[in-house]
């Protein structure tokens, strides 16, 4: 593993496939601004690497999962994960016929979600963009999920006690802005953007920025052109 820098950005790598870990632990930690701090076979280890690292002062910004272990599968350590360190990113690898599986990582908090067959590159590039508060989005399985928000009724109906400045933040959020961008825009302060991304979270009953991204296109907050808006990232807050 590459020697860390105060500007790198410290990543576990979460597959019970052990070609595809070493091949992802290689590539990763081969970029210079990448630290891979550890690697995990399952769910379980998963959790206690993550502890293991975090009382060592050596917590990952981002973690990239697999979806498909046992017996804690990738959406559950991606829920605890969350639930006991909100700073950490998670970036799912999905395969494409996983649709109902990528709901639920997404509804467990996950912030990025690839195909298992991306590029080397494009995980990557999704660990930069989770590390900046953003989302990476594979376009076909975006162009997925918008589909079924928009013909399901899970989230019908949220969204009516929305301010007009929440509405303001859910379109930029929605656009790919940071939330540092988001209150450059606005003329607010970088800790309210954060706040009113919170509580846009809150009254959506929503459980991540990706899904309040998605929220915003179906609702045409936002409009972008199908293989543009995916590729620019909806942000985290």
């Amino acid at each position: 593993m590459s020697p860390e820098s105060n500007d790198s950005i410290r990543v576990l790598v979460v597959d019970d496939h052990a070609v595809v870990r070493r091949g992802l632990l290689a590539f990763l930690d081969s970029e210079p601004d990448l630290d891979v701090v550890g690697d995990a076979e399952g769910g379980e280890q998963a959790l206690e690497t993550m502890r293991e690292l975090d009382s060592a002062g050596r917590r990952p910004h981002v973690v990239v999962m697999d979806l498909q272990m046992e017996p804690v599968d990738g959406i559950e350590a991606t829920r605890r994960i969350r639930d006991a360190y909100e700073d950490v990113e998670v970036v799912v690898l999905t395969s494409f016929g996983e649709e109902e599986r990528v709901h639920a990582a997404l509804r467990a908090g996950a912030s990025g979600f690839l195909l298992k067959d991306a590029d080397a590159d494009e995980v990557a590039v999704a660990v930069r963009s989770a590390h900046r508060g953003e989302v990476q989005l594979d376009a076909a399985i975006a162009g997925r999920l918008t589909a079924s928000l928009r013909s399901g009724a899970e989230l019908d109906g949220a969204g009516t006690d929305l301010t007009s400045r929440e509405r303001q933040v859910l379109r930029l959020l929605g656009a790919g802005e940071p939330n540092k961008q988001i209150a450059a825009d606005l003329g607010i302060s970088e800790r309210t953007a954060r706040t009113h991304v919170s509580n846009i979270l809150a009254k959506l009953h929503l459980n991540s920025r990706t899904q309040a991204a998605l929220w915003a296109a179906r609702e045409g907050l936002v409009a972008p052109a199908p293989d543009e808006q995916h590729s620019r990232n909806p942000s985290s807050g």
